[in-house]
């Protein structure tokens, strides 16, 4: 798996991306950060790719959406997941499931909020993790100096990581107009994955017949995902530019995602969402005379052709040249 994310860390890279997050390991490591490391081996120059800023394993309950041996539909007792490989029950297990994830460098923190559509235990966007835990999580990290990112699909989901403080939420499909408002007026920043749900119907489809009612609200979801989205730039909600890259989209793809938020907010804010005010967000954006320069040269305005982006010139990381 670490020589598959090399591989996608240079794709990454050439695509003309030079910061990414990398939302969550969810596979049996023995408590090894994998993302953590490849994070250092580019920062060492042993391997292209962007700086990545990792979370370490995603934190999920037992049977959740991200817990690897749920997915798989493993017997009990095969392959068992521990406390440090993000499986936690209960506000003690979450609080120690965050500590170990900084404690091996972890930058920020993933967690799951919600099923996902491929679930195999119970509706996709079902709560999964109650208010309690929710609040451990978000203020374990922030008394660090982290951040959080939450997968979340069901709109009750939703508004219990808007009430639990948690920073961002990914995909929020199921994002009501209350919903909207409230990460608007606290600032909770929203990545939709717009490519992501494009692919909705073809992944979706192994959930029909298990769960046919919340299938029909879910593809009743997607037919409204553009104009929920398009609500949340309206209303001011923090949008930003991520693909869901590992899933059911490919790696170095970030450019689709840029041309579909533009058809919502316009091409100025797309840009904007997946590169000034997404280092913002990151708190990587601070320029000095004497840093080194990340930084992709092209022909034309992407302002005015957002094309062009598909055709950089040259591709500086860390004030070297690499492609």
């Amino acid at each position: 798996m670490t020589l598959r994310a090399a591989a996608n860390a240079r794709r990454t890279l050439r695509a003309g991306f030079t910061t990414v997050r990398n939302l969550g390991l969810f596979v049996k490591t023995g408590g090894y950060l994998l993302d953590v490391a490849l994070a250092e081996a580019i920062e060492a120059g042993w391997v292209d790719g962007p700086r990545v800023i990792p979370a370490g394993h995603a934190i999920c309950p037992t049977g959740g959406h991200l817990d690897p041996s749920a997915q798989n539909g493993l017997a009990p007792h095969i392959m068992p997941l521990s406390v440090e490989e993000g499986i936690a029950d209960g506000v003690d297990e979450v609080r120690k499931a965050v500590r170990y994830q900084i404690k091996h460098g972890a930058k920020l923190i993933k967690c799951v909020g919600s099923g996902g559509v491929m679930t195999p235990t119970g509706p996709p966007g079902a709560q999964q993790y109650s208010a309690d835990e929710l609040a451990a999580i978000a203020d374990e990290a922030h008394r660090r100096g982290l951040r959080v990112a939450i997968h979340c699909h069901g709109d009750v989901a939703v508004n219990a990581a808007i009430d639990a403080g948690i920073d961002c939420i990914e995909h929020g499909t199921g994002l009501s107009d209350d919903g909207i408002a409230q990460m608007a007026e606290r600032g909770t920043a929203l990545v939709p994955t717009m490519i992501n749900l494009d692919n909705f119907p073809r992944y979706a489809t192994p959930a029909r017949d298990k769960f046919p009612s919340y299938y029909s609200h879910m593809m009743d979801l997607y037919a409204r995902r553009k104009q929920t989205i398009g609500s949340a730039i309206e209303a001011g909600v923090p949008v930003y530019a991520g693909t869901d890259a590992g899933t059911v989209v490919e790696h170095g793809r970030i450019r689709d995602e840029i041309e579909a938020l533009a058809e919502l907010g316009g091409t100025e804010f797309a840009l904007g969402a997946a590169s000034w005010g997404a280092r913002a967000w990151l708190g990587a954006d601070v320029l000095a005379e004497g840093s080194s320069a990340d930084l992709i040269v092209l022909d034309a305005d992407p302002r005015e052709d957002l094309s062009t982006l598909r055709r950089p010139r040259a591709l500086i990381l860390r004030g070297t040249v690499v492609g």
